[in-house]
């Protein structure tokens, strides 16, 4: 991995384009920022299992409970109250497209575990909710606690759209997108992996776009 002293190519935004209190995924400083088998695209595809839930910003809360010191819970207003981050990073979706250079605002998830009082020693894994009926991804906890990774509500500047997985969704830069949980309910972690929904259909249980970690 090198870091980018220029652009790639005219429309590419780079990470010493961005300002000093954003968080810059590592994966955006790569000479070639585009994993094998992937191709760039400027659009954002709208991919999902079954559609978006039926969620207002008032029914939505986030949920942490498992292998936590405190179980705990955020409405929507406590939830814009915790302190915000911004992630430039880039968005590699299993279906072989990538949209390079995304900014996310949200709340650390190393933020969020943090008041939950950390992790209990046996934590090792998460599996993440939505809200679009039970479906759920897993990760291990060195994912989930990266410095880039967050529960995100806001990208290039505006809310994220229902189809997109608002009012607020997981950001985990470093695996494909579908790791990156729509319409985030809820986290919980424990002490062995567990298969989501679409790794119970044959993805992968990691997800590294850089190792093609696409399917079991």
């Amino acid at each position: 991995m090198q870091d980018l002293d220029k652009p790639q190519e005219p429309g590419i935004a780079c990470p010493h384009d961005q300002p000093a209190d954003v968080i810059i995924s590592k994966d955006t400083r790569r000479t070639n920022r585009v994993p094998p088998g992937q191709a760039r695209t400027r659009k954002w595809p709208v991919l999902d299992a079954s559609g978006p839930p039926r969620l207002s910003k008032d029914q939505w809360e986030l949920a942490v409970w498992g292998l936590v010191r405190n179980s705990m819970k955020w409405n929507w207003k406590e939830f814009l109250e915790l302190p915000r981050i911004k992630v430039f990073a880039d968005f590699h979706c299993v279906t072989t497209w990538s949209r390079l250079g995304n900014t996310w605002e949200g709340v650390s998830t190393r933020k969020i575990v943090e008041l939950c009082g950390g992790l209990q020693p046996e934590a090792k894994f998460v599996l993440a909710h939505g809200y679009d009926h039970g479906w759920t991804t897993n990760l291990p906890v060195e994912s989930l606690l990266s410095e880039d990774s967050l529960v995100a509500f806001s990208h290039d500047g505006e809310e994220i759209a229902a189809a997109h997985g608002g009012p607020a969704r997981l950001i985990v830069p470093l695996l494909y997108a579908w790791k990156s949980a729509k319409w985030l309910g809820g986290l919980e972690l424990m002490a062995e992996d567990k298969a989501g929904f679409w790794e119970r259909n044959g993805y992968h249980m990691n997800g590294d776009p850089w190792a093609e970690e696409r399917f079991r």
